[in-house]
């Protein structure tokens, strides 16, 4: 059985909320997805699948350019794919499971432990900003499988919208609800609906956390920060002391910054004068990460940061490909448990932001995926300067969850906000 939503009374814009379609499917939905999720019920398994996949992805994009500034969010994009995943089945679920290391997990078990995930992440610290909302936007008219909608709304609180895609406002319509969760950061993710699109699943991520121990700007200095050719570019550097969890090897310096009340962190690899940014890449990896953030430690030090703000935009498709999950692009895709007919992704874009000062950060992803038919002894004080390319990544420590990673090469100051 299927749920068709051409039933469902449009308005001006041609836009309406699948509920009045399909009632007893979307009642059942709400009912049980407001019912409390413990924090006890997430799964190990999908936080170390998250970390597996976040840096598998990460590596791929490096691959593809080396020149710009890469910024993604792990988190985003697993959101964003475990939605399609319900629609799945047969060899493009097994696909998919294959390259985001779900194959120990159910379908039920993986909605269950990210809904559980989602909920723990947006509470994880009072003082930090973190939203994450997703939506589903169907082709006006589409009969969409009942249990599809179900899982989407039940498991991840997805806004479900049926839309005219033929009226030239639809993607002002989706691009105005991106806007909304991204805080205006990401003001746009659909340029244009293909005329054979019959559905969009959007993820946003938003983080706005202000330092433990904010920078002071009055030791903001201009610096030279060293680009990868390395000729240097003058740079304002915000300039700190105090305590921190610091790790140093023969390879890189590396530091973690805390947000709010120290559940969120941002940590820092920095390559050593000796080394550098595809030379640490070569050994970025989930196992490398747990091991490098476990020898953290407690040490006196000074560290400068430059400000910067960084944009991100892109397909994920080249990369999803290389990692195994082609055959949901493919004239092969099943996507049955979706809708009927012949179904492909044709898109799976992710714009992503980030502005770091004085106060602290303001993060924003979006992944939108396209469906079409067809120690005791204390050390010496450490110096960090990072004035040169460095990889860094937004953690939630409790969870391990990989908010956002991301690599900065060439450094632009943010506006004033």
């Amino acid at each position: 059985m299927v749920a068709n939503l051409s039933a469902t009374p449009t308005d001006a814009n041609s836009q309406a909320h699948y509920p009045s379609a399909n009632s007893s499917v979307i009642q059942s939905a709400n009912q049980s997805a407001n019912q409390p999720v413990s924090q006890s019920a997430i799964d190990p398994r999908l936080t170390a699948a998250n970390r597996e996949f976040g840096f598998k992805l990460f590596r791929q994009l490096v691959e593809q350019d080396t020149s710009r500034n890469l910024l993604i969010s792990p988190t985003s994009v697993s959101i964003a794919l475990s939605m399609l995943y319900n629609g799945a089945a047969g060899s493009t679920q097994q696909a998919m499971a294959k390259t985001l290391a779900w194959q120990d997990l159910s379908l039920s078990e993986l909605n269950q432990a990210n809904a559980a995930l989602m909920t723990t992440l947006e509470s994880a610290d009072p003082a930090v900003a973190l939203e994450i909302a997703n939506s589903l936007w169907g082709r006006e008219g589409v009969a969409f499988e009942p249990a599809f909608l179900q899982q989407n709304q039940q498991f991840y609180q997805a806004e479900i919208t049926s839309l005219d895609f033929s009226s030239p406002d639809a993607p002002a319509s989706i691009n105005r609800w991106v806007s909304q969760n991204t805080s205006g950061k990401i003001p746009k993710i659909v340029d244009q609906i293909d005329p054979a699109q019959i559905l969009f699943l959007i993820n946003a991520v938003y983080f706005k956390g202000d330092w433990t121990t904010q920078f002071d700007p009055a030791k903001t200095t201009q610096q030279p920060f060293y680009q990868l050719d390395g000729s240097p570019q003058m740079h304002p550097l915000m300039t700190q002391q105090g305590q921190y969890l610091y790790a140093e090897t023969d390879q890189f310096q590396a530091i973690s910054l805390p947000y709010g009340n120290r559940r969120l962190s941002m940590e820092i690899f920095l390559p050593k004068p000796n080394s550098s940014l595809s030379a640490f890449y070569q050994n970025l990896s989930a196992a490398n990460w747990q091991s490098w953030t476990s020898q953290f430690s407690r040490r006196e030090g000074t560290v400068q940061l430059p400000k910067f703000t960084a944009e991100y935009d892109t397909s994920l498709i080249p990369a999803l490909q290389a990692l195994g999950m082609g055959e949901a692009f493919s004239g092969q895709a099943n996507f049955s448990n979706l809708a009927q007919g012949e179904l492909r992704v044709n898109q799976v874009r992710h714009k992503s932001f980030i502005e770091v000062n004085e106060m602290g950060t303001a993060a924003a992803a979006v992944t939108s995926i396209g469906v079409r038919a067809t120690s005791l002894n204390p050390l010496p004080p450490f110096e960090m300067k990072v004035d040169r390319p460095f990889f860094y990544a937004i953690r939630e420590s409790e969870t391990g969850t990989l908010l956002f990673m991301g690599s900065l090469v060439e450094p632009i100051v943010p506006s004033e906000s």
